[in-house]
């Protein structure tokens, strides 16, 4: 799944904004982790489900920007480290097992990714990311499980962005933004292709969902409006969606033929922003009601039964971790432990595997400093692994609304 602000200066700016949407979503060693204590468990809330706070121990200032999971002990998460060098940030690519996170080396590319913004995982030996170059141009890799390689795409130029990318067996789209147009490219055995869009399109993808059929959905803005791209037949062609003034989609999730879901936000002036859920039936989308009327929302996954989980932040409480949990009728709240010291949450990306829900992102302190962050969900039982503390208060039952 893949996240940015709408318009395209992302990066740092989402960032620094704290706006990360479909252009956000990085990992490892030690910095300055406040630590919040051992995880335990309180199954009394109505969630019922078991948080535990921890980090994938990115370096110096260090931000999740997507997670793919193929299982609870086989998570991929990427992003960045160093948010604050425009010029200088690291790209990063870590790898869970079930017991620690561990970082994936790029080879052979002298110049490196800055910000890998989006993660697809085909299968243990297929691994994509995309993101930005330093070099000036989009940025591709595919990884084996062990070690990554950038790709060459020869469409792709200067001033090109990429948000998103997904992948299944023998095909990975990624969508972007070329001018104030919308991009989208596809890699199959024959090379990568860029896909027709009618001239008087614009605006920018950040999401993109594709099946093995050749079926998929493409999410973003066309800067001033949700804008939702089709897949069917072998071409990309836009569809109805609710018009919404200042409206845009970050991510989209694909639960069969008649239903998904996108999010994103309306932008409601002075730096406030509304959710937005779009529902899709089998037949049109359709705007959902949502708890809470101020809320970001970046990322959602489901499990594949019409259940669904998004992740984002709540400007009211900014200290918790915020999740959305629907099972298509209806949303809640999912909030993590609270914060006794001063620090902003955001969770960019979500994947759920099993019984795991796991959002990733970053924690802002008082001084500015980023931190990684990596927020488990699961019924019943405390979730195992490594537990080290990221600047939450602790690991119990989040609160349910």
């Amino acid at each position: 799944m893949s996240r940015r602000l709408p318009r395209r200066a992302l990066s740092l700016c989402v960032l620094l904004a704290a706006v990360a949407g479909p252009s956000l979503r990085a990992t490892a060693a030690a910095h300055a982790h406040a630590d919040p204590g051992r995880p335990h468990a309180d199954r009394s809330t109505a969630a019922g489900l078991v948080q535990e706070s921890a980090t994938a121990r990115l370096r110096t200032d260090g931000s999740l920007s997507d997670v793919a999971g193929l299982s609870a002990s086989d998570i991929w998460a990427v992003g960045q480290q160093d948010v604050w060098e425009a010029w200088q940030n690291r790209s990063v690519i870590t790898h869970w097992d079930g017991g620690a996170w561990a970082e994936a080396s790029i080879r052979n590319d002298p110049s490196g990714a800055g910000h890998l913004r989006s993660v697809a995982a085909v299968s243990p030996r297929e691994i994509w990311a995309v993101g930005d170059g330093h070099d000036g141009l989009p940025y591709v890799v595919r990884g084996d499980g062990s070690v990554f390689d950038r790709v060459s795409v020869p469409q792709f130029g200067s001033g090109d962005w990429l948000g998103g990318v997904a992948a299944v067996q023998g095909r990975a789209v990624t969508v972007g933004s070329r001018g104030r147009k919308p991009l989208i490219a596809t890699a199959t055995a024959k090379g990568w292709t860029i896909a027709k869009i009618k001239s008087r399109s614009k605006g920018a993808l950040y999401g993109v969902v594709v099946t093995q059929k050749g079926d998929g959905w493409a999410v973003g803005d066309n800067e001033s409006k949700p804008l939702i791209m089709r897949s069917s037949g072998g071409s990309w062609k836009p569809v109805a969606v609710p018009s919404v003034e200042g409206g845009y989609l970050r991510d989209v999730y694909l639960d069969g033929p008649r239903k998904a879901v996108a999010v994103g936000g309306v932008y409601q002036g002075e730096g406030r922003i509304s959710p937005l859920v779009l529902e899709w039936n089998g037949r049109r989308w359709s705007r959902a009601e949502v708890p809470d009327r101020q809320a970001e929302l970046y990322g959602v996954t489901g499990d594949g039964k019409g259940h669904f989980w998004i992740s984002g932040f709540d400007p009211d409480r900014p200290d918790e971790a915020f999740l959305l949990r629907g099972d298509g009728r209806k949303w809640k709240v999912v909030r993590g432990e609270a914060s006794a010291r001063p620090r902003t949450v955001r969770l960019q990306a979500v994947t759920h595997v099993g019984d795991l829900t796991l959002a990733v992102g970053h924690v802002v302190d008082e001084q500015d400093r980023y931190t990684d962050v990596v927020e488990r969900f699961q019924p019943g039982a405390s979730p195992s692994g490594d537990a080290t503390g990221t600047g939450g208060d602790g690991g119990r039952a989040p609160a349910e609304k």
